[in-house]
């Protein structure tokens, strides 16, 4: 095959010294190699998670090397501009080639660590995994060869994202394509991850390398970028296409655990939604937020038949108590905002800091003996009945299509309404009138109010909103979880929720963002989930993963416009040429 690709003028030396023409076998032959590694053996036994023994079928940790090393080898291929490739990486960028060979080098070498650490030494190494480690090295070496476009920049070369092409135009239908197939591979990766078994840390902690270096690869060839774009243009059918994947993925699972996990998340998701609102629109900071979630479930619980319940002969229809939940959290946002959102900076969050807590010590002494018997103090209220909606029992398995679901898939399904009317409202009010008021005053209040914006009116209306869209979740997790206790709605705990596990979702998945916030909730309560470890560890955990952030990806992992342009230089991005009023390109300073 003949070597066509021409060294971009300007372009700094690799810090490996290898002629190019040696360095883009090397990592093909690199790539092949560790995807041949995975049909052997790695270990000789079974007690290591995934059973990595059997030759000539990958499985756990295998089959993530199998992905990464084909990642790996099309990067490869695309540096010699193979004919259908070229889409992969417009740019011909090394950086995506260099972290797409991380991917599959973190893999290896992190499994044949972690069976030398698990099972006692080397000598529990076959074949196998020493090929798989030599060989996922060679793309690293080879890539690390390539030249870059940032001279004198040595390996913080291959982690700056380059200035992408324009893409050429792409038919609508297309485009639709380009969007069905990126849901069907979110919906088959996150499938795989929340499927790998809670004993099986290890399997997953490899899952977690491959999908963060796959996806920083992903994000530095433009790819990322244009599929945002892309579904911007066609809103209306990613986010049905996106519901359709939701709704999929209950018949993709055996255990009916997955589903719990997927319900939570979604429980997670909707409350950092409404946190959204009053975060990353309206700029105000809430430390307490968790407690509208609380008063939500609280006020749902006394309605909905419990027998320790205060009313216990009060036993509401689900769109009643949805209605009560939501009421008694838009009340509390109101009483609470009304005197004190005329604070700002450090002051608000001090506040609200102060209500979370006032709100757990208060339902914590309603029972009975240091106050009126409302909540049942530390006990809760109890055997909260199962939803039974238009005669449809949520508790209760079903069998539909040959397949059965579960009491949790059942509640799952309710979530997927509860987050898309969430959406919804988000979307609506960001768009509005109001929503512009609330981005005015986010970035500058004092000119907000110049400009005749009520801002104490505007923050109130955002407080009320997060507040009552809070209490519409907290309704669904009250019956969901039998009950409802004081202990989870604190600042920081060592499971979700609270305030610094809702805060830290809409920070890491995106501010201002709808699909920001349901990422960040995904991943922030999946990691510890799966890595039992991490549970005592959460603080600490996000203290680190928003320290990466900040230094990496401050405007967050989904990202609007708005933000990329305030933490990116301008020319780092895809900004059209500033023209004059004569459409000649603008004289800069540095060229006049």
């Amino acid at each position: 095959m003949t070597d066509t690709t021409k060294t971009p003028a300007g372009t700094g030396r690799g810090p490996i010294p290898l002629p190019t023409a040696l360095a883009r076998p090397l990592i093909a032959v690199g790539a092949v190699a560790t995807i041949a590694s995975t049909f052997l053996s790695w270990t000789w036994t079974p007690d290591f998670p995934g059973d990595l023994t059997v030759y000539g079928y990958p499985a756990g940790l295998q089959i993530l090397a199998l992905v990464a090393g084909a990642l790996t080898l099309l990067f490869a291929l695309n540096q010699w501009n193979v004919k259908g490739l070229r889409w992969l990486n417009p740019s011909n960028a090394t950086s995506p080639v260099f972290l797409t060979a991380m991917s599959a080098f973190t893999v290896c070498w992190f499994t044949g660590i972690a069976i030398t650490v698990d099972l006692g030494g080397l000598v529990n190494l076959d074949p196998g995994a020493y090929v798989a480690m030599v060989a996922s090295a060679l793309p690293v070496l080879g890539a690390l060869a390539l030249p870059h476009p940032a001279p004198g920049t040595g390996l913080r070369g291959y982690l700056t994202k380059p200035q992408q092409p324009r893409p050429r135009g792409i038919t609508p239908i297309a485009e639709r394509g380009i969007i069905t197939a990126g849901t069907a591979i979110a919906l088959i990766a996150f499938t795989y991850g929340i499927g790998i078994d809670n004993d099986a840390s290890e399997t997953f902690i490899g899952y977690l390398l491959l999908v963060v270096f796959a996806a920083w690869g992903l994000i530095h060839t433009g790819l990322v970028d244009r599929y945002a774009t892309i579904s911007a243009q066609h809103k209306g059918f990613a986010a049905a296409l996106a519901f359709v994947a939701a709704v999929i993925f209950p018949f993709t699972q055996s255990d009916d655990h997955n589903a719990n996990v997927g319900v939570n998340i979604l429980i997670f998701a909707t409350v950092a939604l409404g946190l959204n609102i009053v975060v990353g629109l309206t700029g105000l900071l809430d430390l307490g937020y968790v407690a509208f979630l609380g008063v939500g479930a609280y006020a749902a619980a006394l309605v909905s038949g419990s027998e320790y319940s205060r009313f216990s002969g009060v036993h509401f229809p689900f769109w009643a108590a949805a209605l009560t939940g939501m009421a008694a959290s838009l009340v509390f946002g109101v009483l609470i905002g009304a005197p004190t959102l005329r604070l700002r900076g450090d002051y608000l969050a001090i506040v609200t800091l102060g209500f979370g807590e006032i709100f757990r010590i208060t339902v914590n002494n309603l029972d009975g003996d240091s106050g009126p018997n409302i909540t049942r103090g530390p006990n809760g209220i109890t055997q909260i009945p199962d939803l039974n909606i238009l005669g449809f029992n949520l508790g209760e398995a079903h069998d539909i299509g040959g397949f059965t679901l579960g009491r949790f898939a059942n509640y799952l399904f309710l979530m997927l309404i509860v987050t898309a009317i969430v959406v919804l409202v988000f979307t609506r009010a960001a768009d509005s009138r109001i929503g512009r008021s609330w981005i005015a005053i986010r970035e500058d209040e004092t000119a907000a109010t110049a400009m005749g914006i009520n801002g104490f009116r505007v923050k109130l209306i955002a407080f009320a909103l997060g507040a009552s869209l809070a209490g519409l979740a907290g309704t669904v997790m009250a019956h969901v979880n039998y009950s409802v206790n004081p202990q989870p709605y604190q600042f920081a705990g060592a499971a979700p929720p609270n305030s610094a596990f809702l805060l830290a979702a809409v920070v890491l998945g995106g501010m201002g963002t709808v699909s920001g916030p349901l990422l960040g909730a995904s991943v922030l309560y999946l990691v510890p989930e799966k890595l039992q470890f991490l549970q005592n560890y959460e603080l600490f955990a996000f203290g680190i993963a928003l320290v990466l952030l900040m230094r990496f990806r401050p405007e967050g992992i989904i990202a609007n416009r708005r933000r990329q342009l305030e933490f990116h230089e301008i020319d780092q991005l895809d900004v059209p040429e500033q023209k004059t009023l004569t459409d000649e390109p603008a004289v800069t300073k540095a060229g006049a």
